[in-house]
């Protein structure tokens, strides 16, 4: 559930506000690395904060727990998603800006590469050395040659044939 601007900044005191004012888009885009990891950590420690006390209100209302201040487990809860989507909303511009920063990266590697290539010229090639002048030789196959006369080859399945077509008569 999405919470508007003016509800948030009401269920946190002027400190928290500004950080998580910070998370919202005008002011989340002049943030550098550094600032946008320290804010990441404060905005990491806040809702661990308030998770820890939502969990503790359940605990009491349960009676599994002694009472520790004053408040509501919707109140807190409240608070905390106030911070988990302020969390979210660093998370994703950290992101994009890795995203950003690493294609810049591929982008300079590759203008790199294209500058060597052009510079190193064509490739040279070899020359194709000897040749042959009339083509291939023929190679002489080293199977053993048949000792079957090349006419007497099919004669012995025919005499099979001739055989039983005489026994079918």
């Amino acid at each position: 559930m999405s919470i508007n601007n003016r509800r948030e900044l009401s269920l946190l005191n002027h400190e928290e506000g500004e950080v998580v004012r910070a998370s919202h888009h005008p002011a989340i885009a002049q943030l550098d690395a550094k600032s946008l990891a320290e804010t990441r950590k404060r905005l990491r420690d806040m809702r661990d904060k308030e998770r820890t006390l939502a969990r503790q209100k359940v605990r009491e209302v349960r009676g599994k727990a002694e009472a520790r201040g004053s408040g509501t487990a919707e109140h807190l809860q409240e608070r905390k998603q106030v911070f988990a989507s302020a969390l979210r909303r660093v998370n994703k511009h950290a992101q994009r800006m890795h995203v950003e920063e690493a294609r810049a990266a591929h982008v300079e590697a590759s203008k790199k590469a294209l500058a060597m290539r052009r510079a190193a010229g064509a490739a040279a090639r070899p020359t194709p050395g000897k040749t042959a002048s009339e083509g291939m030789n023929p190679v002489e196959s080293k199977k053993t040659a048949s000792k079957v006369a090349p006419a007497k080859v099919g004669s012995v399945s025919q005499a099979t044939k001739n055989a039983q077509a005489k026994r079918d008569n």
